[in-house]
């Protein structure tokens, strides 16, 4: 009888005691939900934007954390795909009771994470997703949506100032994934740009995810050899692409967008190409140079955009929940939404209406000898 009254006894008490790890005011963790590619075919960007988002907050850790907690990271694959990033994000909202994501990269994925998040008032910020639609959908704010890195209206129209001020570019010819919307977006709007500017665009054809023989596109391209090929999509089918103009024999420019920002690109197929993107690991800054020492001291290689963005999206939503004291997501999306003049690695943010940054730097980068070299830094237009 002694035994089952303190049984008892204990049974009461463990059902006084707060359940540890459940969410909301009894967790122990404030949980941040990190989705990114961590598999898949652009792999890399995944890695990059974990370590960075991973390196923001152990330091925030080592400072005492955030609201008497110590932060915690719940990783979610997306593989690149957007079923699966629904999946994660539906996962990390519904079991894991996160109330805060960073992610992720490709803005096919970002799209529909921003979807179920802003439904569920779950604030997500996606570190480098540039696609207009990650934040806004058919004119209508996602409140609780925000991204760190500029969108692709104003990168698709760098190129073609820089292809033309500085390169001289004449004609172009344009390749494009019709089942993205980062690639497709950045297409157009490049193509409005240079056509704006004086240039002709001679050849703008589409290709499937899934292509791997683009001989028949250049054919067309080498009927009439363009200046420079415009290839806005990610490197493992800028690799592709490259690889086969080289051979086909085209002599002209390569170029692309920032998702040719991977240790994997090919380099000697791009080499002399150019491409846009958020920061250059060469600027002489000190916030880029400090960065750069402290990434490479951690992870032994020098930080991408990937990495870098992921890094300066985590704290900006670590600065949020700060400013908000309080880890309610409506609290915390107002407090994102008016951040000003906040200091980053890849420039100072502050929010548009539409949770974009404001007036954020675009670099263009040139490949050259197996390195990516700083060759411009051009204003938003």
């Amino acid at each position: 009888m002694r035994t089952i009254r303190v049984l008892s006894v204990l049974v009461i008490i463990a059902t006084l005691l707060p359940l540890a790890g459940c969410g909301g005011g009894g967790s122990k963790t404030l949980k941040i939900g990190v989705i990114a590619p961590m598999t898949g075919d652009v792999k890399t960007f995944g890695e990059s934007t974990r370590n960075g988002v991973q390196m923001a907050v152990e330091e925030w850790n080592a400072k005492g954390g955030l609201l008497g907690k110590q932060i915690e990271i719940v990783l979610g694959d997306d593989k690149n795909d957007p079923a699966e990033a629904t999946a994660a994000a539906t996962k990390l909202i519904k079991q894991d009771k996160v109330k805060f994501i960073v992610g992720s990269v490709a803005s096919k994925c970002s799209i529909p994470i921003s979807d179920v998040a802003n439904k569920n008032q779950v604030v997500m910020i996606s570190p480098t997703s540039t696609n207009p639609k990650v934040t806004v959908a058919d004119g209508v704010l996602k409140e609780y949506a925000f991204r760190a890195c500029f969108i692709d209206p104003p990168q698709g129209s760098a190129m073609a100032k820089f292809a033309t001020e500085n390169l001289g570019i004449k004609t172009a010819a344009v390749f494009y994934d019709n089942g993205n919307d980062y690639v497709k977006g950045l297409a157009e709007f490049f193509k409005a740009a240079f056509e704006a500017r004086g240039g002709k665009v001679t050849v703008y054809e589409a290709y499937a995810q899934t292509d791997t023989d683009f001989t028949a596109l250049l054919t067309k391209v080498m009927a009439e050899p363009p200046d420079m090929l415009y290839i806005p999509d990610y490197y493992n089918m800028a690799n592709l692409v490259n690889q086969q103009a080289r051979a086909a024999g085209f002599k002209g420019i390569l170029a692309g967008g920032d998702g040719w920002d991977s240790s994997d690109l090919d380099f000697q197929a791009a080499d002399g190409g150019y491409f846009t993107n958020h920061y250059a690991a060469d600027d002489p800054r000190s916030e880029v140079q400090n960065w750069v020492a402290r990434y490479k001291a951690k992870y032994g290689t020098v930080p991408d955009a990937l990495a870098t963005l992921g890094y300066d999206a985590a704290n900006l939503l670590l600065n949020a929940i700060k400013a908000a004291n309080s880890e309610d997501p409506v609290k915390v999306k107002d407090a994102l939404a008016a951040t000003a003049g906040f200091p980053t690695v890849s420039g100072t943010i502050s929010f548009d209406e539409n949770h974009n940054p404001i007036n954020k730097d675009i670099v263009v980068l040139q490949v050259k000898e197996g390195k990516f070299v700083h060759v411009a830094t051009l204003k938003p237009e």
